[in-house]
């Protein structure tokens, strides 16, 4: 494997460039460039509530931001992919190896599924370090309870990264510590056994992560964010009754609500909000305008002339999401952003006129940055926008369709109530004037009415959120949905999971094998 090998050819050399992630990695939204848990005179050795593992930690956070992890290749196969978003841009930008992400299909020779797999097997390389450190470095001493959290930390992070390694690639190698360089050819284990290693991890990470960080310490992970994302787990393998008892601790926690408007939500001044369960946290200032951020905005940025040159123009709504609306659904004017044309004006979110010249029709509206924003830091390519991993309102659905999924009268009322909270919200975001009756509440029984009411409310609410894709794959549906919106190419018997690398597959001289129809 190239990514374990790189790393682990020196040893002493990733200890190095773990403490110089100090420096680089940063977990706090700030304008200016002191980062989250960045060490001071005043606090030395470490702050309180924090630990010596951080210098460690904050390496594995600063992956979140990586191109590889949440970047590129991020958005082309969880967002691309699918019906509701094409590839934007030029037809000729990111050449065959993006253009096959959304026409399908993709080769083993695709440099951006490479490009993943070394960054994910990067992050998660970087966790292990964490957890070797807490074991067997012991000049690192700390109070057990501090080992317990920096472990937890760890092990959130290594299981997030190995569960978007599951969904994207199915059976790949399972590496849970540091490896000798003669070690690191290791062979695919089971999904079964990856999704049994990610429930363990995040389990562990939601006994022993606490549910709020002090503020200095905002963005780092909690007991909420190993909840929910354990409620993803058990929600892809159809483990109900689960899904639904974390779902339940997240929702009964105190912490989060669905208090934050839509609108907001997906502004500067909505991150880390009552909303926010897990976000990739990113920063900037006039003198650093992208080292301690992420160029995952930049990516789906407006591709115009001038002040509106704001991004690549990546990943912009499809005409198939754009007619999944219901009438004056609110949620359409934040997530889709028009080009104005000769006899209609559109505006963004800020008030500003939209310009006839754009490269695309539509981009994404929920990336779209602050005008303020852009003119203090002096960048237009947002990269100090943090990525929304995991929403409050993801895990109130996936409660919901846990709760049909069981059935009987008490779970299917409490199926209705959380996707009509979520319902509820969206129709209090309609602006003054808008008719009555939008975004009705859901009233049906029955259960397969119910079913289809929730996965329209997720398509809607999660639009553009890298979950579409995700989601039609595990409710069995992406060969009709994919033929409806006209990717003929799409083969579900082959384009569920991408390719293992055929670079790793050299690499491994073998112990790597192919997915099925590759």
């Amino acid at each position: 494997m190239k990514t374990v090998n790189n790393i682990q050819r020196n040893i002493s050399l990733l200890f190095m460039i773990a403490i110089l992630m100090v420096v680089t990695s940063g977990c706090k939204k700030f304008l200016d460039t002191q980062r989250q848990g960045e060490y001071i005179a005043d606090d030395y050795p470490y702050p309180g509530g924090s630990g010596p593992y951080d210098q460690f930690i904050f390496g594995a956070y600063n992956d979140l931001r990586g191109f590889d992890v949440h970047v590129m290749a991020f958005i082309l196969a969880t967002s691309v992919r699918s019906d509701d978003a094409e590839k934007g841009s030029t037809p000729s930008d990111g050449g065959a190896n993006a253009l096959s992400m959304d026409q399908f299909p993709v080769i083993p020779g695709n440099s951006n599924i490479n490009g993943m797999w070394v960054g994910y097997f990067g992050l998660i390389n970087k966790c292990n370090l964490v957890l070797d450190q807490i074991k067997n470095n012991k000049e690192l001493d700390a109070p057990e309870v501090i080992k317990l959290q920096s472990e937890a930390e760890a092990r959130f992070l290594r299981g997030y990264a190995y569960f978007n390694m599951v969904r994207l690639f199915g059976r790949v190698p399972l590496i849970d510590k540091l490896l000798a360089v003669e070690e690191t050819n290791v062979p695919q284990s089971s999904i079964p056994e990856i999704y049994a290693f990610i429930e363990d991890d995040l389990r562990f990470a939601a006994a022993n992560l606490p549910p709020k960080w002090d503020p200095k310490f905002i963005g780092r992970v909690t007991s909420g964010a190993a909840n929910g994302m354990l409620t993803k787990v058990y929600l892809y393998q159809k483990k109900w009754s689960d899904a639904m008892a974390t779902a339940t601790t997240v929702m009964n926690s105190g912490v989060y609500n669905l208090n934050t408007p839509y609108d907001d939500i997906f502004k500067e001044s909505g991150e880390n909000s009552s909303e926010s369960i897990f976000e990739v946290q990113a920063t900037a200032s006039a003198t650093v305008q992208t080292a301690n951020g992420v160029q995952y905005n930049e990516y789906q940025g407006v591709r115009g002339k001038n002040t509106w040159d704001l991004g690549f123009g990546w990943n912009t709504p499809s005409p198939i999401l754009e007619a999944a609306y219901e009438p004056n659904d609110p949620r359409k004017a934040r997530t889709i952003l028009y080009r104005s044309t000769p006899t209609v004006k559109h505006y963004t979110v800020y008030g500003e006129e939209t310009a006839m010249d754009w490269e695309n029709p539509m981009y994404n509206h929920k990336i779209y940055s602050s005008p303020s924003y852009r003119s203090s830091i002096g960048n237009r390519k947002s990269w100090w926008m943090n990525v929304r991993i995991l929403r409050y309102a993801d895990v109130v659905l996936m409660y919901a369709e846990a709760a049909n999924e069981l059935g009987g009268t008490d779970n299917t009322t409490k199926a209705l109530d959380a996707v009509n909270s979520v319902r509820l919200r969206a129709r209090k975001g309609a602006p003054a004037g808008s008719p009555t009756g939008i975004l009705p509440d859901v009233t049906t029984t029955n259960q397969i009415e119910l079913r289809d009411a929730i996965r329209h409310e997720r398509r809607i609410e999660l639009a553009m959120e890298h979950e579409r894709f995700f989601d039609i794959v595990r409710w069995g549906i992406s060969g009709k949905v994919m033929a409806d919106a006209g990717k003929t190419n799409y083969d579900e018997h082959r384009d569920v999971l991408l390719p293992i690398p055929q670079t790793q597959i050299d690499l491994s001289k073998g112990v790597l094998t192919k997915n099925p129809g590759y």
